[in-house]
Parts: C-alpha cells; sequence; structure tokens
C-alpha cells in the first residue's frame, strides 16, 4: 500500500558516529513508536553495530533527515497512525464501514496493539489511507450506501484479515532488514512461523540453531508469558493453511539459496541437510505479499533489537488459538 516503503534503501556501511535508535527517535523528533515505523518503511536508513548490538543511524542520515524541507512535520506526518474512527474520518466513511473494509483485506493495517481489555486495537498509516480515499476506483466502496454484496457475504462468514495481512506486511519490512543474507531472510520467515513448522521444514539442529541466532524480534505486547502476550503471539504467528504452506515453501526455498551460499563461500552448512521430500511451492495468497530483498545485508547475523476489489492493494508494497 505505502509507496514510500519500498522504494528507499534502509542500510549503509558502518560508521563509528552512529546512533543507538533511542538517541536517534529524540534528534529526529519522534516517538519510539514512530522511529520504528519510519524504519520499517524505509525512510530512516541504519547501520549495523559493529558490536553486534543491534542497529544504529549514522550521523550523516540524522543529518540528511534533519536538513529536508519541512523537517520535523514533514517526516512526522509520513509515520502518522490512526485507528478506526480517526481513520473513518480521514476517508469520510461511518466507523462501520471502515472496519468492513479493513476486515475485508482492503485496509491493511500497519500495527497494532493491545489495550488494558485485551482488546486488538489496529493501526493505520495515515497517508496510505489519504491515497486509497484519493484512488478514483474505489469511489465506490466509500460512497455507496451499502458495501458491495462480495464485502457483506464475506464478513458474514466470519472474514478477518488483518491479522493475516498484518503478518504479510510485517514480513516484508524483516525480509527489507535481513537484506541479501539469506539466513537471515530465512530467520525471518521462521519468526512467523510455528516452532513444530520450522522444526518439520528445517530438520537438521545446527541450522535451527542458526536461524535462532538470525532471528529478528517481533513486536513485544505485555509481559513475558502473561495473557496478553500469548495473544499477541498468536497474531503474529501464520495460522491459515494456505498461508502456512506459503511461509513454509518460501523458508525451504531460502534455506536452500542459505546453503547454497556457504557452500560458494566455501564454508559448508554444519551438517550436511537431510534427506527429504521437496514441498511444493503453492501460489503466494493475495494477503501476502511475496517478500523481496530491498536493501544490501550486514555480514553474519545479530538479533534485531526493536519493538476485482484486491486490486488496489496488491499495488502497494503458532497456530490458531485453540
Amino acid at each position: 500500500m505505502a509507496r514510500t516503503s519500498t522504494s528507499t534503501s534502509t542500510t549503509s556501511t558502518p560508521d563509528r558516529r552512529a546512533c543507538v535508535p533511542s538517541r536517534a527517535a529524540r534528534e529526529l523528533e519522534l516517538r519510539r513508536r514512530e522511529f520504528d515505523l519510519a524504519v520499517n518503511l524505509g525512510l530512516i536508513r541504519t547501520v549495523p553495530d559493529e558490536g553486534g548490538g543491534g542497529r544504529r543511524v549514522a550521523r550523516a542520515e540524522i543529518d540528511r533527515l534533519r536538513s529536508a524541507e519541512g523537517f520535523p512535520e514533514a517526516l512526522r506526518e509520513r509515520v502518522t497512525t490512526v485507528g478506526t474512527t480517526e481513520g473513518a474520518r480521514l476517508i469520510n466513511v461511518a466507523p462501520t464501514r471502515f472496519t468492513s473494509l479493513a476486515r475485508y483485506g482492503l485496509l491493511v493495517p500497519v500495527t497494532f496493539y493491545l489495550n488494558r481489555y485485551r482488546t486488538v486495537v489496529w493501526l493505520y498509516q495515515a497517508e496510505e489511507l489519504k491515497q486509497f480515499a484519493a484512488e478514483r476506483s474505489n469511489a465506490r466502496l466509500l460512497t455507496a450506501r451499502h458495501t458491495p454484496a462480495e464485502i457483506r457475504e464475506g464478513l458474514k462468514a466470519g472474514m478477518d484479515r488483518r491479522p493475516r495481512n498484518w503478518r504479510g506486511r510485517h514480513v516484508g519490512f524483516l525480509t527489507r532488514q535481513a537484506g541479501d543474507d539469506p539466513w537471515a531472510r530465512a530467520a525471518a520467515l521462521a519468526s512467523l512461523l510455528d516452532p513444530a513448522d520450522v522444526r518439520d521444514v528445517v530438520k537438521d539442529p545446527h541450522e535451527r540453531a542458526r536461524l535462532a541466532r538470525c532471528r529478528p524480534l517481533l513486536p513485544a505486547h505485555g509481559a513475558p508469558g502473561s495473557p496478553t502476550a500469548e495473544l499477541a503471539e498468536r497474531l503474529m504467528s501464520a495460522s491459515d493453511r494456505d498461508e502456512v504452506a506459503w511461509f513454509r515453501a518460501d523458508l525451504t526455498h531460502t534455506m536452500e539459496a542459505a546453503r547454497r551460499h556457504h557452500s560458494e563461500a566455501g564454508t559448508p552448512s554444519p551438517t550436511p541437510p537431510p534427506a527429504s521430500p521437496p514441498l511444493t511451492s503453492p501460489p503466494a495468497p493475495a494477503s501476502v505479499p511475496a517478500p523481496t530483498a530491498m536493501r544490501p545485508a550486514s555480514s553474519g547475523c545479530t538479533p534485531h533489537h526493536g519493538h476485482g476489489l484486491l486490486r488496489w492493494f496488491r499495488r502497494r508494497g503458532r497456530r490458531p488459538a485453540r
């Protein structure tokens, strides 16, 4: 959905004067959540920390952003997020219509949080909502007296694509951060799969250990082990059967690339991968875009510390609860 999220490289070479994220956020006059979103969207380029402590922002990058026209308001506007009520006001529809469009998958959340009642509150990028409303092809969705029958039928059947679409978008953020490093890309995919699926696809324990070292941190919600954290973990894990199949197939192919990378570098995988029948790659589901590396990677893996109708969406860039 966001044109800005797919066009800007977000990594560079290390810089000894680079700032940790908290300081960079202050210097760019952003809240930490706004800063993290700006990095995910590719608006702020980061560099690897030579000490292995996550990612930093180079002094030159901070200077570039601070000298840009309209700073800081222009940057802040691009990472402004809104909930359902404010989002409905932005596109001039009733909140119920907004929720219907989001559940059907036409409005894609960029992040979420759980409130004190453990209710999921989805947040949307305000800039994207304005772009959606400006598309002439979407006018009927916004102004018709009744929502289209296709949407009504889907919602009647209990359709809610918001969690799945968030996962599809977030894995794109993670693979962009991984760049060209196949192990980091594989770890990004594995982070959204149930551990049982990862064990089934990656049978070598040494390879799984390497994936664990490369695994990016997903957004934290609540204290570890709390009901809030468990609910968030379910939301962040692929659950639909075809979605799981797509993640598994992509992980299989990415692991093959990781093994070839080691072979070409003269460093074989820890142990030869066991023979197993190849997984057939199903077509990627419509609501989960296939991730594409958008920037160069750092060498080696370190954990990343950080907190019809579908035509328009396609142009943008653990299991279910028992």
